[in-house]
């Protein structure tokens, strides 16, 4: 199985495991806030719907893309709320059959895809398992404030492994994001899995480091957790102040959360 194939096929497990949260909610649980600021659960199915079709559209009509990305630069700061905003005014079932039919669409289209092909996004160009890890990420991380709008606590997965690797190598994108210069040296990332072993990053010998639970720095540079919540530690001044602006999507920076879990956007772009 390519990389190619293994992500697409963790991205539609991730998906339906999301789906068995909002399938059969009644309409008043599409209605309940979530931690991020101002959305709904509609709101976070809406934002995964819009998303797909961007990385449908990416792949299926590369010049109609461009068009997007240049809405998306004239309103940095709105396009994606309202992206979301749209999506979430649809009634709930029409809602999450479009989010279905949207998923099933894009597994579809990146898997005829060749694994090396590069598609346009809002930054560099991915290849088709970036383009797929993107999504996991972002499935994962709405996800989770899904779940913590309806009081549900989810088991962590070896999924989280996308997460963590996108979160580790995002590290310079999330000093440029801050406007600060980042370090020449590697880190050591060092990680407890979920049902055992480590996820493990960067030269063993750095000095440098950062160690503690999968799921906390997945939540951590996803921002769906302040750091004090988190059981991850970091050894040394920069690997500290990553810790304090780290982020695992692009665009820029968001507010996070505030210690204890609740309030701030985190939005995984």
């Amino acid at each position: 199985m390519s990389d190619a194939e293994a992500v697409l096929a963790d991205l539609r497990d991730e998906g339906d495991a999301l789906d068995v949260l909002v399938g059969g909610l009644e309409p008043e649980g599409w209605a309940l806030l979530t931690p991020a600021e101002g959305w709904t659960v509609a709101h976070q199915i809406g934002h995964l719907a819009w998303t797909d079709r961007q990385a449908l559209l990416s792949a299926t009509d590369p010049v109609a893309f461009q068009g997007a990305v240049q809405r998306a630069l004239a309103a940095p700061a709105t396009f994606v709320d309202e992206g979301a905003a749209e999506e979430a005014q649809a009634p709930p079932a029409r809602l999450l059959a479009r989010w279905r039919a949207g998923r099933d669409e894009l597994q579809e289209v990146l898997a005829a895809r060749p694994s090396g092909e590069k598609l346009p996004w809002y930054g560099p160009p991915m290849s088709v398992a970036s383009v797929a890890t993107g999504r996991l990420m972002e499935t994962w991380a709405h996800g989770q404030d899904v779940a913590d709008a309806l009081g549900v606590s989810r088991e962590p997965t070896a999924r989280l492994r996308h997460v963590a690797r996108i979160g580790v190598r995002a590290r310079n994108f999330a000093y440029a994001a801050h406007g600060l210069p980042a370090p020449e040296e590697e880190f050591r990332v060092e990680l407890r899995a979920p049902g055992g072993g480590v996820w493990a990053y960067g030269p063993e010998g750095a000095a440098q480091r950062v160690t503690g639970d999968a799921l906390g720095f997945c939540l951590l540079v996803t921002q769906r957790a302040h750091r004090d919540d988190v059981d991850v530690r970091a050894d040394g001044a920069d690997a500290d102040r990553w810790l304090g602006i780290a982020q695992a999507f692009a665009g820029p920076p968001g507010k996070g959360r505030v210690p204890g879990g609740r309030g701030g956007r985190g939005s995984a772009r």
